[in-house]
Formats: structure tokens, sequence, C-alpha cells
């Protein structure tokens, strides 16, 4: 899986900090989040899931990754 954030619509309420820390930050100046991991652990995957439902405008989204054996 591949996190991506646009941080242009970001409003820095801090939700996807909250349900996953380990993965998002925000910027100290402005409250914008920040990507601390592009392609998070399997064991944060599911927070980074309620990260996305929980943001309030809609600036994380994620793509799904065939895995290689699904490729061979």
């Amino acid at each position: 899986m591949k996190v991506i954030v646009d941080q242009s619509k970001c409003v820095a309420s801090g939700q996807c900090v909250l349900s996953a820390p380990d993965v998002f930050d925000q910027r100290e100046e402005d409250g914008i989040v920040v990507l601390r991991a592009e392609n998070p652990p399997e064991d944060l995957v599911e927070d980074v899931r309620q990260a996305v439902v929980l943001c309030p405008a809609q600036a994380i989204w994620l793509e799904e990754q065939e895995k290689q054996e699904d490729k061979e």
C-alpha cells in the first residue's frame, strides 16, 4: 500500500495523526499533514485506513499495490 497526501487540501485537523502517528505528523508552523511513511508496515494498515476515513478534507488516499507473487 502507498499512502498519498494532498497537502493543498489539508485543513490541519490532526485526525490522521491521532489515527496513525507513526505514519502522519503535522508541520509545526501551520499544522498541515506531513507523511512519515509512504509505504507503512502491514501492522499499521488498518490505522491508515481509519485516517483516510476520518480526514475531513479527503486529503489522504491509498494506492493498493499488487504483491509480487500476484504479478507472476
